[in-house]
């Protein structure tokens, strides 16, 4: 039984599912027996895609629209009633949020608004679990990870689009669904949920280390790295995953108790430099190599950021559980299965059970059973 069984014939709204952590999460929920509702953009977010190598758009019930668009997606929720919604969907790169600051803003701030407007018009929707980033924080280059009471900040449009974001879902938490009133006025709990750099298979997005390394590496390319020094919290994919749907358990099962900000982070407090992250992929493949390449962009991206997950160990029993090496390790796995033609479906599916059967040897709450 894992994640309580809460998940099992319930009706779960993902927007941008068809993003690479929105496919993940797809196929979990859809692992875990819930009725898949997807809302994302109509253009595809990269080609090729998780999404599309795992024939999702077959298995769950997938919705195109713009996030920006309200009424659209009012319609969605009122026609396919969900109970719960993980909001994903974002413009979700550092450097292009430069080159687009207002679509960056109107996107991430303003879609993270229209889904919280929609959810007060909603008489059917009990939980939301939204997702913004680590880079909500002000930075400070600590050498300590951020908490979550920290000051928020941006000195970026996309680090400012989700503390906006963040902002919003406190100003409607407190004024529309405030944990005093849950129950009579209301009967919605909403959490937000901050997550280091995260990486996986299927990823093929640009402007990001892993996907540029693995294209690289299959395309038998040197790998370009814009900051070697660059210290990012690493984490593979189902980690903030399996925070996000205990979270969302936790919700459904217990109302506003977790109804706050989260952070998920890896197992490597001190975070892991971006040089060393290619040439462990390097050496995982078995062949390739990596230069630095456009040093420039290390202006734009901050240097040193970490994240404390004390509180969701305390009062989660959440812990992730693969070190770097073993999420590198699943991540060339993954895309050698892509590159040999494998039913990518299949490979995910057996990526997931097996963070599983890891989660549950360690004991984790929401694995057990």
């Amino acid at each position: 039984m894992t994640f309580n069984n809460t998940y099992t014939g319930k009706t779960v709204l993902i927007t941008g599912h068809t993003g690479f952590k929105g496919s993940w999460l797809t196929t979990w929920l859809l692992e875990l027996g819930a009725k898949v509702v997807g809302y994302s953009h109509p253009e595809p977010p990269t080609r090729p895609s998780n999404f599309a190598a795992s024939n999702l758009a077959e298995r769950v019930t997938d919705v195109r629209g713009d996030i920006r668009d309200y009424d659209h997606l009012l319609e969605t929720i009122a026609a396919h009633r969900p109970e719960i919604i993980f909001h994903l969907a974002a413009q979700p790169i550092v450097l292009r949020s430069v080159e687009l600051p207002k679509l960056t803003i109107d996107t991430n701030a303003g879609g993270t608004v229209n889904v919280l407007e929609a959810i007060r018009h909603s008489d059917s929707v009990r939980a939301l679990v939204s997702i913004t980033t680590d880079k909500v924080y002000e930075n400070q280059e600590w050498l300590w990870g951020y908490r979550e009471t920290d000051q928020l900040g941006g000195h970026d449009p996309y680090s400012a689009s989700k503390a906006m974001a963040e902002l919003a879902i406190a100003a409607y938490r407190s004024t529309y669904f405030a944990p005093e009133t849950y129950g009579h006025s209301h009967h919605v709990a909403i959490a937000s949920t901050r997550a280091g750099n995260v990486i996986g298979g299927g990823d093929f997005a640009d402007y990001r280390l892993v996907p540029d390394c693995m294209k690289a590496l299959m395309d038998g390319r040197p790998i370009g790295v814009r900051n070697p020094l660059s210290v990012r919290p690493w984490q593979h994919v189902l980690e903030p995953l399996s925070g996000y749907l205990w979270l969302g358990a936790q919700l459904l099962e217990n109302g506003p108790a977790c109804g706050e900000a989260w952070n998920f982070g890896p197992l490597e407090q001190k975070g892991v430099p971006a040089q060393a992250l290619a040439e462990k992929l390097v050496e995982l493949w078995g062949s390739g190599s990596w230069v630095h390449t456009r040093p420039g962009y290390a202006e734009v991206e901050t240097g040193l950021l970490r994240l404390s997950w004390d509180k969701a160990a305390h009062r989660l029993n959440w812990r992730p559980v693969y070190t770097w090496v073993d999420a590198l390790g699943e991540i060339t796995d993954w895309f050698k299965a892509f590159q040999a033609g494998e039913d990518m479906h299949a490979v995910t599916r057996r990526h997931i059970l097996k963070y599983t059967d890891r989660a549950r040897e360690l004991g984790l709450d929401w694995a057990s059973g």
